[in-house]
């Protein structure tokens, strides 16, 4: 009896320490991804800053050597058809790619998470007689009307920003219910429940201890769209 509960106490230890040791890991993983994310959002804020420049400077550009009366058409049309290039230069060094078609412009979101590339998504806009949206593969789910009517016709780069942000923010809520589901389907009991935007997240688990079980459910509700880490979290144990 002596020697079993001797072992007993070992595995105990054991398990105290490797869960210790991964506990280490994921917050040496969450400081780099916190890391990352402001890498990143600092490298956003340059590009935007950059291409605010270079409409300023155009725009400068323009007003230096056209007259000072009403520019004409042809005018107008080549300066959009500039800084329409100069935008998707930019834009490409954010995952975002596009060119000029015959209708207006074709814009291609790249997403991925954690360094994995996911999806790409589509949109072409009409600019003629005014901007608008012809056609596109963004999902239903994705509020693309709402973010249109508010900053498409007065700032298209906003708009595929925020745009972009929503699409990156899904793929990785979708990628963490499928990684999850599949690498841990032997501690999940039964299924793992999410809706189709994948901002809630509900599953059961068991731990076990000597010879009792205790039953978790856990409840992961994501209140930022724009975020792929949750903002509540609900355990609890019946």
């Amino acid at each position: 009896g002596v020697f079993a509960h001797l072992e007993l106490l070992e595995a105990r230890a054991y398990e105290a320490a490797v869960k210790q040791e991964e506990m280490e890991q994921q917050e040496e993983k969450l400081a780099r991804l916190k890391a990352r994310v402001q890498e990143l959002r600092l490298q956003r804020d340059k590009l935007r800053a950059k291409v605010d420049l270079q409409q300023k400077e155009q725009l400068g550009k323009e007003g230096a050597v056209s007259n000072p009366a009403q520019p004409s058409a042809r005018a107008v049309l080549e300066w959009k058809i500039k800084s329409l290039k100069a935008m998707l230069q930019i834009f490409y060094l954010t995952g975002i790619s596009g060119k000029l078609s015959k209708r207006g412009v074709c814009f291609c979101i790249s997403t991925a998470y954690e360094g994995t590339y996911l999806d790409s998504y589509h949109l072409d806009l009409l600019t003629k007689p005014e901007v608008q949206i012809y056609r596109h593969s963004v999902p239903i789910f994705i509020p693309l009307q709402q973010i249109a009517k508010k900053y498409l016709q007065t700032d298209i780069r906003r708009f595929l920003s925020v745009l972009s942000d929503h699409l990156n923010a899904y793929v990785g809520r979708r990628y963490q219910a499928d990684q999850l589901q599949e690498h841990f389907s032997g501690q999940i009991k039964g299924a793992l429940q999410r809706n189709s935007l994948c901002n809630l997240l509900v599953f059961n688990y068991n731990v076990s201890s000597e010879s009792k079980t205790f039953p978790f459910n856990v409840r992961l509700v994501y209140g930022d769209p724009c975020c792929s880490l949750p903002t509540k979290v609900v355990i609890s144990c019946t």
